[in-house]
C-alpha cells in the first residue's frame, strides 16, 4: 500500500475504509464486521471512524474487525466537538479505545470546530499523547483560516492532518486549503471521495465523461474518481459495507490517467475560479 509521510515522520496509508453509517443496524453488523476484515485481508490497513458514528455503534463494529490483528491497522477517530473540552477529549478518548479494544489510536481528531476553545483540545491531545494513548492528533472540516490559527496555539505544531469533504464535485479546497496543506507538509484526508448517497451520485458516477474515462480503463465511475483524488496526493477513505465495491476500490490505486483523461475531468467538474467556503457533510 502507498503511503504519506506525516509531520512525525510515520507513513499513513492513502487509500483507507471509512465506517461512517455502520453500527447502526444489528442485521447488517456481521456483514459490516467482515467487509472490514476482508479490507484489512488486501491490505487497506487505515480504519477511519468517529465517536458520533452510530453513537459509538461504528466503533464496536470496527473493535470486533480488528480483535486479534491490532498491529496490522492504521486506526483513526474523533471526538464530537461538544466533548472537546480538556477533561471531556480525555473521557471521550478513553470511551473509544473502550469499544475499539485497543490500548491506543494512531490519529485522533476534533471532528469539526466547535464553541470549545481549541487550546483545550489540543492540551488534551498532547496529554494523550504522553500518555501513549494516541500516536499523532489532527482536525478535521477546518478551512485554511482556521487551521493556520491552530497551528499558532500550542501544541498546533503537531496537527498532523486535516479531513474534509472533497472529491470531483466538490473542489473548493483547491483555492487555497489543499495547496497550503500540502506545502507545510500536513496531508488532507478526504471524504465521502464518491459522494454518501444514490441521488447525490447519479449526475456525478453517471456523467459521460466518467463513463468515457472509465471506460478506457476497463473501470468503474467510482474507481476513476478514487483514482482521480489519489493522482491529487490526498488520503481517500472510501466507505463501502460491499465486498465487489471495496475489491474495486482498492484496484483504483492502480489506475494512471493520462493528461487528456486529467484535462477532460477538469472541463467537466471545474476547479474552483474564487475562494469557496469549506464545505461539509
Amino acid at each position: 500500500m502507498k503511503t504519506l509521510n506525516l509531520p512525525s515522520g510515520k507513513a499513513i496509508p492513502v487509500l483507507g475504509q471509512g465506517t461512517w453509517r455502520m453500527g447502526e443496524n444489528r442485521t447488517e453488523q456481521k456483514a459490516e464486521i467482515e467487509v472490514l476484515q476482508l479490507g484489512m485481508d488486501m491490505g487497506i490497513s487505515l480504519i477511519d471512524t468517529a465517536e458520533m458514528y452510530g453513537e459509538g455503534g461504528a466503533e464496536n463494529i470496527v473493535g470486533e474487525a480488528i480483535k486479534g490483528r491490532r498491529d496490522e491497522v492504521f486506526l483513526v477517530s474523533k471526538v464530537y466537538p461538544h466533548n472537546a473540552s480538556l477533561k471531556g477529549t480525555v473521557e471521550a478518548c478513553k470511551r473509544s479505545l473502550k469499544r475499539l479494544k485497543t490500548d491506543y489510536l494512531d490519529m485522533y481528531l476534533l471532528h469539526w470546530p466547535g464553541s470549545v476553545p481549541l487550546s483545550e483540545t489540543l492540551e488534551a491531545f498532547q496529554q494523550l499523547q504522553n500518555e501513549g494513548l494516541i500516536r499523532d492528533y489532527g482536525l478535521s472540516n477546518f478551512d485554511l483560516s482556521g487551521i493556520q490559527k491552530a497551528l499558532l496555539l500550542p501544541g498546533g505544531a503537531q496537527i498532523a492532518t486535516n479531513q474534509v469533504y472533497y472529491n470531483l464535485l466538490h473542489r473548493g479546497i483547491e483555492w487555497d486549503l489543499l495547496p497550503w496543506c500540502q506545502n507545510n507538509n500536513i496531508p488532507v484526508m478526504s471524504y465521502s471521495p464518491i459522494e454518501s448517497s444514490p441521488t447525490d451520485q447519479k449526475g456525478f458516477l453517471d456523467h459521460a465523461a466518467m463513463k468515457a474515462i472509465a471506460a478506457e480503463h476497463k473501470a468503474t465511475t467510482a474507481q476513476i474518481a478514487i483514482a482521480w483524488l489519489l493522482h491529487k496526493k490526498v488520503i481517500v477513505i472510501p466507505k463501502s459495507s460491499n465486498p465487489v465495491h471495496l475489491r474495486e476500490n482498492f484496484a483504483a490505486i492502480d489506475i494512471q490517467m493520462t493528461a487528456a483523461e486529467l484535462g477532460l475531468l477538469d472541463q467537466t467538474f471545474p476547479p474552483p475560479g474564487q475562494k469557496v467556503s469549506l464545505e461539509m457533510r
